[in-house]
């Protein structure tokens, strides 16, 4: 039995409490309940290896490679990241709702609105992420770390040079629905270039620009629908964008042309 207050005096040694009668003090007090008490755990040198999380890169999922595997893209990156499409709008749209998705503020320039309208209003009349622009009225967008921006350049064909470029923070996504006397250029300043289905006269050409193996060029005139051959300095990814049943309610199935 706990020593009542006011025993004290008598000369008694008070009992240790014991633990379930500290855990309630402790509790009454306001300071929480006593944590378990485990022994420390320790690896020899040798297990240091086996000591590894399977972490892969961080972005939006633009669709799956050819093992089925999640296909990454990093748009919010603390340089400058340029990125060219040659394709359908489609894949654009579903693009930039992934990178709002992630926290990303996503600006359109474009030339054709309509084309963005029911996207704004499905998030919200532009308040959660996503503004349009008209071509050449894109304001600075005030990029950080904690407000990482994705300007989408939907110009047409020839897309004029745009006022608010890539830089920390604001990567930069210009989509050209066919080849054009700008094309080469835009490809060749991109880091990052998807391409679509295209004629074979686009694709020889396309081969030229971007020195892709015959076998890349032969495919690109027979490409499927959402599917994109993605193409950096160092690597060549085949890539089939799947919507999610609320991107089909939104924009419809994946299609070339628009």
């Amino acid at each position: 039995m706990p020593t009542r207050v006011g025993q004290a005096a008598t000369g008694r040694v008070q009992p240790r409490p014991s633990v379930p009668e500290r855990a309630r003090e402790l509790l009454r007090s306001g300071l929480g309940l006593i944590g378990p008490r485990h022994a420390r755990h320790s690896l020899s040198v040798d297990q240091l290896d086996a000591l590894a999380l399977p972490i892969g890169d961080d972005g939006v999922v633009i669709g799956v490679d050819a093992e089925g595997r999640p296909a990454v893209l990093g748009l919010n990156r603390p340089t400058p990241y340029d990125v060219v499409l040659i394709g359908g709008l489609w894949t654009v749209q579903v693009i930039a709702l992934r990178a709002a998705a992630t926290g990303a503020r996503v600006a359109v320039e474009t030339g054709r609105p309509q084309a963005w309208i029911q996207m704004v209003h499905a998030m919200g009349g532009g308040q959660n992420g996503l503004a349009v622009y008209d071509v050449g009225r894109v304001p600075p967008q005030g990029t950080s770390a904690g407000t990482p921006v994705l300007v989408v350049r939907d110009c047409g064909m020839r897309p004029p040079r745009g006022r608010v470029v890539s830089g920390p923070w604001q990567s930069v996504l210009t989509l050209l629905p066919y080849l054009s006397p700008v094309a080469p250029r835009l490809v060749r300043q991109a880091h990052l270039v998807g391409v679509q289905r295209v004629s074979p006269d686009e694709a020889a050409e396309l081969g030229r620009t971007m020195a892709l193996p015959r076998p890349e060029v032969e495919s690109l005139p027979g490409l499927s629908d959402g599917l994109t051959l993605w193409c950096s300095d160092r690597d060549r990814q085949y890539v089939m964008t799947q919507p999610t049943d609320a991107e089909t309610g939104l924009l419809g199935t994946p299609r070339r042309m628009d």
